[in-house]
């Protein structure tokens, strides 16, 4: 893919830029019995109250059945297409099963329409296909892992994120996270050969604020405007930046802090941490 920058024709278009979408297939249209309802829920939880902050509005669109656990074993699938999702920022791929199904999956890198995949432990580890972790040759990139055998893809989902299967031993296996972070899942689980596509999707420039209102994220307010009561940074006469490391406004660390809670149990499967930019190597508390 490609990044293709527009014309300076107006304030909101200079400085913007958007994908080519060179990778979808042209006149792909969505599938109608792999489309859901997408009910937007503004950031809040089942009670109403705000969870998430600067989410509501944005443009409607329908919720695209993903198949993340690819159980489908032993059926070779052709790709009839690669489409466009509004939900994630990686592709998706429509596929059609020798025995006439059809499923959504996460198009990795270089996927192209005709291309034929296969499921399952007997699966050769080429690209698109997806293999229990333990059948999968060490030092090899992979993608949509499951961290949970039969659960489903969890790990590396994003566009252009992958992992790297390092070792395997008894019935682990150790995986470098785009993070840096290495840890251990169990070689049970599935995983995807290759990376995610669309890896330039974080190259691309917003430009104006509409375009984030389409997505819906509403406009951002600095802790440093508020009154004290709002938030830690505010008050104060004049600008001021309060005189304490940014925090969120509950009061959380928000740049380089501890996010981890430190009894959590999953806590033994980190080998080791990712990096932090602010205080280097992360150690488990």
């Amino acid at each position: 893919m490609a990044i293709r920058i527009y014309k300076p024709t107006s304030p909101g278009r200079r400085n913007s830029s958007v994908s080519d979408f060179a990778e979808l297939t042209p006149g792909a249209v969505p599938e109608k019995s792999l489309l859901k309802r997408y009910k937007r829920k503004g950031g809040r939880n089942n009670q109403g109250f705000i969870t998430a902050r600067h989410r509501g509005g944005g443009h409607k669109r329908m919720y695209r059945v993903i198949d993340f656990h690819r159980t489908k074993d032993g059926i070779a699938a052709t790709v009839d297409s690669v489409q466009y999702d509004p939900n994630r920022s990686s592709r998706i791929a429509l596929l059609k099963y020798a025995d006439g199904e059809k499923r959504y999956v996460l198009a990795v890198d270089g996927l192209k329409k005709g291309d034929v995949i296969l499921n399952g432990p007997d699966a050769p580890p080429t690209v698109g296909n997806c293999l229990p972790l333990k059948n999968i040759p060490a030092g090899m990139e992979v993608c949509c892992i499951e961290m949970t055998p039969g659960r489903g893809a969890a790990l590396c989902r994003s566009a252009g994120s992958s992992a790297v299967l390092m070792a395997r031993e008894g019935g682990w296996a150790q995986l470098q996270l785009p993070s840096g972070e290495v840890r251990r899942v169990p070689s049970q689980g599935r995983a995807t050969i290759g990376k995610m596509g669309n890896s330039e999707h974080d190259a691309v420039r917003i430009g104006k604020a509409g375009r984030n209102r389409w997505k819906g994220w509403r406009p951002h307010v600095r802790g440093t405007a508020m009154n004290p009561h709002d938030h830690p940074h505010g008050g104060g006469e004049g600008r001021t930046k309060g005189g304490r490391h940014p925090v969120s406004p509950t009061g959380k660390l928000a740049k380089g802090g501890f996010t981890r809670r430190r009894r959590k149990p999953s806590n033994s499967a980190i080998i080791r941490r990712r990096k932090s930019r602010r205080y280097g190597q992360l150690k488990l508390r």
